[in-house]
């Protein structure tokens, strides 16, 4: 173990007992739900009193639960965005109370087709850091050697560009990343100057370069396991680049980047390490790869969303970085931080009530024309529901479209899953099919015909009678007898997922599935294109398991797939 790693282990005791503290205390604010959201909520409403919006709602400190219900509507961004407008503009008072600083604007990364600007603010930030910080702790006394290893995480420039107020937009990783303790930037391997590279590739390959670099790396964190995924084959494919380059001191493409960026990263490039070099050499000579899990003996977790269609990829992990836990880091949007898990394995976390205020509304009913919304505490284990948010940034019982589902409670908290947005519903004839129905469906699927399938996509195709097209990449191991076989198992198991698909099936108004094949590299154009619009961001970018946009895959083809 590197001498540098222990003393800053044993440097950091008090550090982690101050987190630990912490955490704890949030975890005892969760055996009085109701309450602590009620405070949490008057806290927002108080620190927002004297803006535009608040005055007009008549909206303070001093404001029920139930005052706040009947004063205020259920929101989409259509509604702030003549406040969010003026903000822009410096006009802050319009959302946001005079204590309320700004700090930058977030940008969605896109349900929609124009990008929302989303307000960061002080407090806010204070909140969200805060249960990143509960959830960095927690996971660091479960496994406790990482306390000896550095992270590598995939962040994104917050100040791509600014508005003409002057505020930074961009994404709120990069915002923390700069905001960091000199302390807490030396446990990560690769800078945040890095999120400031625009080009994808040249990004991912600074990324690999530094990461490569170090030997002793105990946990890997970026918002999707696609991005995990792309990075380790992205590694094994140029593997003799980056083990030259760590030898001499080097970045290939260095020519290509912002003087500025790489004035920032030149002295870590030009450090020669040919004892790494060397034992890289050996990984590729002993295995003909390099593959994390070879390069990076002390890696003992990984740090990636686990729900919805994000749990599609898991398995593709295994090959490249062992059989590792997977530790989710909690539901998580532009517009704020909703859950925290308290264990590896599973998606589920306790809701993060001293952030925010929340509520929901069954998903069975419009979350802006109903009156059935409940708080936090009326949930019921086992029920979805989509959930709304109240955030200190000013956005009040904001619908966000997330479909969540109650898993328990942890004293009297809910315990939720994230499962799909709102918007990812399929409905050609009343079927109505979720994102996460047609994941679980595929990967039961695939487990049953013993097929790696790889990223994949399902996108409705109208014809007499209408059906389902399940799109893929072309592969060598991928023949025609086992598709038919991983075809009718996909669609089997979507029958037993959700009956009216069943029904329409069994009827003949749905025909069954077929498999449209893409050409290689396919996705990785489609996802670049997807990360180059405003509020795109590699390390957030989701693949679309089910795009419900119609004859979609014809478009798609003749635009990405040659």
């Amino acid at each position: 173990m590197h001498a540098l790693y222990l003393l800053r282990a044993f440097g950091g005791i008090f550090v982690r007992q101050r987190y630990r503290g912490a955490a704890r205390e949030f975890l005892a604010h969760t055996s009085s739900c109701r309450a602590v959201q009620q405070e949490t909520l008057q806290d927002i409403l108080q620190l927002n009193a004297d803006s535009d919006l608040s005055r007009q709602h008549n909206l303070d400190g001093s404001c029920t639960i139930e005052d706040f219900q009947s004063r205020f509507p259920v929101t989409e961004y259509d509604f702030f965005q003549p406040y969010i407008e003026r903000v822009k503009q410096g006009e802050t008072q319009a959302l946001l109370g005079p204590e309320n600083q700004l700090l930058m604007f977030t940008l969605s990364s896109g349900t929609t087709t124009d990008s929302k600007f989303i307000p960061i603010t002080v407090p806010f930030l204070k909140s969200y850091r805060q249960g990143w910080q509960n959830w960095g702790i927690l996971t660091y006394d479960d496994y406790p050697s990482l306390k000896y290893h550095n992270i590598v995480q995939l962040t994104s420039n917050y100040d791509k560009f600014r508005t003409p107020g002057g505020a930074p937009c961009g994404n709120i990783s990069g915002l923390i990343a700069a905001m960091q303790s000199p302390v807490v930037q030396s446990m990560y391997t690769v800078p945040g100057e890095v999120s400031r590279i625009d080009d994808a590739q040249l990004k991912y390959y600074t990324t690999l370069r530094l990461a490569l670099a170090d030997r002793y790396v105990g946990m890997l964190t970026t918002a999707n396991p696609s991005t995990l995924l792309h990075l380790a084959r992205f590694a094994d494919q140029e593997k003799e680049s980056l083990v030259r380059d760590i030898a001499d001191g080097r970045l290939t493409g260095a020519a290509q980047m912002d003087p500025r960026v790489l004035g920032k990263l030149k002295r870590r490039l030009q450090r020669k390490n040919r004892r790494r070099a060397r034992e890289l050499e050996q990984i590729i000579e002993r295995t003909g790869h390099l593959y994390p899990r070879d390069y990076w003996p002390g890696l003992c977790v990984l740090a990636v969303w686990t729900g919805g269609s994000a749990g599609a990829y898991l398995s593709q992990l295994k090959p490249y970085y062992g059989d590792l836990p997977v530790r989710d880091h909690g539901l998580s949007a532009s517009e704020g931080r909703m859950t925290i898990p308290l264990a590896s394995g599973t998606s589920s976390g306790v809701l993060d009530i001293t952030s925010h205020f929340f509520e929901f509304v069954p998903e069975a009913e419009d979350p802006l024309t109903t009156d059935n919304i409940l708080t936090a505490d009326q949930l019921e284990e086992g029920q979805n529901y989509y959930i709304l948010l109240t955030t200190p940034s000013g956005l009040y019982r904001y619908h966000i479209c997330d479909v969540v589902r109650c898993t328990g409670f942890y004293q009297s908290t809910p315990m939720l899953e994230f499962l799909h947005k709102g918007a990812h519903i399929s409905n050609l004839t009343g079927e109505k099919i979720t994102e996460s129905q047609v994941v679980t469906a595929v990967r039961g699927a695939t487990d049953e015909v013993a097929l790696e399938l790889g990223q994949f996509t399902v996108i409705p195709h109208w014809g007499e009678p209408p059906r389902y097209q399940l799109l893929f990449e072309e592969s060598p191991t991928l023949f025609a007898e086992s598709l038919t076989q991983l075809l009718a198992a996909f669609d089997q198991r979507l029958q037993e997922a959700n009956c009216e698909y069943a029904e329409k099936r069994q009827s003949g108004r749905l025909a069954p599935p077929v498999p449209c094949p893409l050409k290689p590299g396919t996705w990785q154009r489609f996802a670049t294109e997807r990360q180059q619009k405003p509020g795109g961001s590699l390390e957030q970018y989701k693949h679309p398991c089910l795009i419900p946009k119609l004859d979609y895959a014809s478009e798609l083809i003749e635009k990405f797939s040659h």
